[in-house]
């Protein structure tokens, strides 16, 4: 764990054994290995404060819009990560879940989906798809729809008992502005900001969607965000239709109002139904922190990061404004906060990066053309080593093949949503 978080109940930070070193670290191991063998947990160790958190959207005076995150026990989420790791070890998940799995994140569920997009807008073809949302994902799962599932996985019963009595005789307080309520008992869902919850749930999506899951890139999941793509309409209609019945029937919600559907290169019109009633049609949804258009291109993306690029350039306006701060300490700045909210420092779809920073040349060589200093070259030179960019617009391979990005001969801004692959 790191350093800096905030504290549980009991008030006691993960510092604390840090900084015992050895004989900590000894004294824990103790303390965790008896209370895997007793299967009891300490009853400090079941309260916890809620913090609600603002989403930054909708009415701030509607509580659905609000996210709860749990302040639990240090010494709880460690002991929560050990069993995460022999959950892990015991555990298999399918292909098709990028959430909270190894060698897994964001960016690969986002480029499989955008390359799926890139094939079918190359040969012309539509490409439906529908964003799932499910409704309260971890504080709807029924607590016995957890154990069945870890069963259903294979897990020993031992591990079964352990997480079970994690859950058991659990309170916990909310603390807002106005102050702190009572502590009452939460009987249904998963801890919000726990360690263990995120595999947990994990395991809850591949057992009750297996017999209705089809392999990437038709089918993907990050933990409850979940996409359903298909060649048809009539097709999707009828996955959807099977992972509505797999979901409910076990006690998770799908949200008929916040559901999307999208259709790629479509002519037909009209969206797909859910019982008996069609979901928004949109032209772009927001996957996983990406916008997605319908004509598979990356135009709402990049001025989206470029506005976030501004956003944290205000927000550190009071620094780079200073005279009195120098420039070495303003270009780190720049490079940790503003940079990588803009590009994600490279780890996005080569073309997304590579149409941002044709955006961002564009204005310095406006800047240059009036200061007249244009035709020094080795000052661009100095600045594409100094940016550690593309000086050439990526291939559909992703390489670094194609034509210089000089004020000349820049391309036509719609041939930035060209295909990678």
């Amino acid at each position: 764990m790191k350093n800096g978080k905030a504290v549980g109940p009991d008030n006691l930070p993960v510092e604390v054994w840090k900084s015992l070193g050895i004989i900590g670290i000894e004294y824990l191991k103790q303390e965790l290995n008896k209370i895997m063998e007793e299967e009891k947990i300490p009853d400090e160790w079941r309260k916890s404060t809620l913090i609600p958190i603002f989403k930054n959207k909708g009415d701030i005076m509607e509580c659905g819009n609000y996210r709860g995150i749990k302040l639990m026990s240090h010494s709880m989420k460690l002991y929560e990560r050990v069993q995460e790791s022999q959950l892990r070890n015991i555990v298999g998940i399918s292909e098709e879940q990028f959430g909270f799995m190894k060698g897994k994140s964001t960016t690969d569920a986002i480029l499989v989906l955008r390359q799926l997009q890139d094939k079918f807008r190359e040969g012309q073809q539509e490409l439906h798809s529908v964003l799932i949302d499910l409704e309260k994902a971890y504080d709807r799962v029924p607590r016995e729809e957890l154990y069945w599932c870890m069963r259903d996985k294979g897990v020993p019963e031992k591990y079964i008992r352990v997480v079970k009595d994690m859950y058991e005789c659990c309170v916990t307080e909310v603390k807002c502005a106005v102050g702190t309520t009572q502590s009452f008992p939460i009987q249904v869902g998963l801890h919000q900001g726990s360690a263990l919850s995120p595999f947990l749930f994990a395991i809850i999506m591949d057992s009750l969607t297996k017999d209705c899951r089809r392999k990437a890139p038709w089918n993907m999941m990050f933990a409850d965000d979940v996409v359903l793509c298909a060649r048809e309409k009539r097709e999707l209609e009828e996955d959807l239709e099977q992972w509505r019945y797999a979901l409910e029937r076990r006690g998770m919600k799908i949200s008929k109002s916040k559901t999307e559907y999208m259709c790629l290169n479509g002519t037909s019109t009209g969206s797909v139904e859910m019982l008996q009633r069609q979901l928004p049609e949109t032209m772009a949804f927001k996957y996983l922190g990406s916008t997605l258009e319908t004509d598979g291109g990356v135009g709402a993306e990049v001025n989206r990061r470029i506005q976030c690029g501004w956003n944290n350039w205000k927000k550190m306006s009071g620094i780079l404004c200073d005279e009195s701060i120098p420039s070495k300490v303003k270009g780190r700045i720049h490079m940790l906060v503003i940079q990588p909210a803009m590009l994600f420092v490279q780890e996005s779809p080569t073309k997304v990066v590579w149409s941002c920073e044709k955006k961002r040349r564009g204005v310095c060589w406006a800047q240059s053309a009036r200061d007249g200093t244009t035709s020094k070259k080795t000052k661009r030179k100095a600045e594409i080593e100094m940016d550690g960019l593309p000086e050439k617009r990526p291939g559909r391979d992703g390489s670094n093949r194609g034509r210089r990005t000089g004020p000349g001969n820049l391309e036509e801004e719609d041939s930035c949503s060209d295909p990678v692959m």
